[in-house]
């Protein structure tokens, strides 16, 4: 009887809770604050073609430390990666990263497509631009599309997707151009000196930055960090956001809250029974939750302590980026002495991204942006009270660490168009199943696009 009553309660608050707040909320005007050192001072208005070009030095001194890395504790019997990576299997790792790993083979593969650096609000930022090449007596429409990664990823992510996107199709009457900043602090992008840069002033940033490319309308696409900085853009530009693509959706509202722990009672009311497994029980997932979280707690709290580790050890470096790149792909990996790192990604991959981090020193400032985005300031913004009523899609890879419904997402995303439950992949999708990825986001344009037409033509 009392679970009855505590769902009528539920149900209830939930009810004031609607009506509580479906009234509108103004969306916060950000400034276009200064990030740089010092004064402000004027962006120059230069955009300048950039290379990756590692000196020797910064080479040998990695060597180094990876030949006189120390030995490790040993694991425990018969517990795989559950007490986090196994250093037998990291010794396998920074063996490859010493004597196998070519940079300049690798450092030639990023610089592949076009790279720019440019000055946004005092900070450097650095994209790759990728335009495409449409074959002679096609007429193609060009779709900007501007994607952005999260952490601990980088650019990187996309190597594998950028010519699924921007490569026409026989049955497509557009294509791509494919815009992927390094967000500010991760790479060659340049982070904050000033405390205050998060998830809501970034969008502001890559606003600018696509201004600044004469780009006043486009998509948006991320996962991670990345989901969270384009949901913004369409919050605060839905003038200039044309559609927001996300490999991971999310709503976190008190009402979302109630309605997740009514499905614990009355599941059918929040989710499809075919996907039951997915969110509920509600203990077993908030474990997982909590057993992929202590990173986010540190990093949001003391980001500069848990960096100067991770700067001055390419081992220690190794050890904390590479276990997310195992249990955030897929769970049933942490019972296996691999990590099955190599199940979705190649040793050259992940040492390209960890590369990132280690030649530009940038592990601490990517990991503030946990600590700028979550606090009383950013809540202060509300933005989880505003819409993102630009056409949305969700793309949900069975892997991901988290998993709402579209019962709740649409509570945010209050008009999806595209809700597509992937038959595989986990956190890292455009590294993970870049097909799968760029199908989802072609099918998504093409629904906002054929909108576009029957709007222009009264339909």
């Amino acid at each position: 009887m009392w679970k009855g009553a505590a769902v009528l309660i539920l149900g209830l608050i939930t009810v004031d809770w609607h009506f509580r707040y479906r009234q509108s909320i103004e969306i916060p005007k950000l400034d276009n604050d200064y990030w740089g050192p010092g004064k402000a001072v004027p962006d120059s208005k230069e955009i300048k073609p950039f290379e990756i070009d590692v000196a020797k030095e910064v080479i040998d001194d990695l060597n180094h430390r990876l030949d006189i890395s120390r030995n490790f504790a040993k694991p425990l019997e018969g517990v795989g990666w559950t007490y986090g990576i196994q250093t037998p299997y990291l010794k396998t790792i920074l063996n490859y990263w010493r004597n196998k790993y070519n940079w300049s083979e690798r450092q030639a593969l990023l610089n592949k497509y076009p790279q720019f650096i440019t000055k946004i609000q005092g900070l450097d930022i650095h994209f790759y631009r990728i335009k495409p090449e449409i074959p002679k007596g096609r007429n193609m429409r060009i779709l900007p599309l501007l994607i952005v990664h999260g952490w601990p990823g980088s650019v990187v992510e996309f190597q594998k997707i950028i010519p699924l996107l921007t490569r026409p199709q026989a049955n497509r009457d557009f294509v791509f151009e494919v815009i992927a900043p390094s967000i500010p602090g991760f790479g060659y992008s340049s982070g904050a000196s000033k405390p205050g840069l998060s998830a809501a002033h970034i969008a502001v940033v890559f606003k600018n930055l696509m201004s600044k490319l004469g780009i006043e309308e486009f998509y948006v696409q991320g996962g991670d960090w990345g989901s969270i900085i384009t949901s913004i853009l369409a919050q605060l530009y839905p003038k200039n956001v044309i559609g927001a693509h996300a490999s991971i959706c999310y709503v976190e509202t008190s009402k979302s809250i109630l309605k997740s722990l009514i499905g614990s009672y009355i599941p059918y009311l929040v989710i499809d029974s075919e996907y039951h497994s997915r969110m509920y029980p509600l203990s077993d997932h908030l474990t997982r939750l909590i057993s992929e979280s202590g990173y986010m707690h540190l990093q949001a709290t003391k980001p500069d302590t848990v960096g100067v580790g991770l700067t001055d050890s390419p081992a220690g470096l190794a050890a904390y980026v590479l276990e997310k790149f195992s249990t955030w792909t897929n769970p049933n990996f942490t019972a296996r002495d691999d990590g099955g790192l190599l199940q979705k990604f190649t040793v050259d991959e992940l040492l390209d991204n960890l590369m990132i981090y280690w030649i530009t020193s940038s592990i601490t400032t990517s990991q503030r942006l946990y600590a700028e985005t979550f606090n009383k300031a950013f809540r202060k913004l509300e933005l989880n009270k505003i819409p993102v009523e630009v056409p949305a899609a969700c793309a949900m890879f069975p892997n991901e660490i988290f998993y709402q419904p579209e019962s709740l997402l649409s509570e945010h995303y209050t008009n999806i168009i595209q809700f597509t439950h992937l038959p595989r992949g986990g956190h890292f999708a455009a590294m993970e199943e870049p097909q799968l990825l760029a199908d989802d986001i072609w099918s998504f344009a093409r629904k906002v696009e054929q909108q576009i037409i029957n709007k222009s033509r009264g339909k």
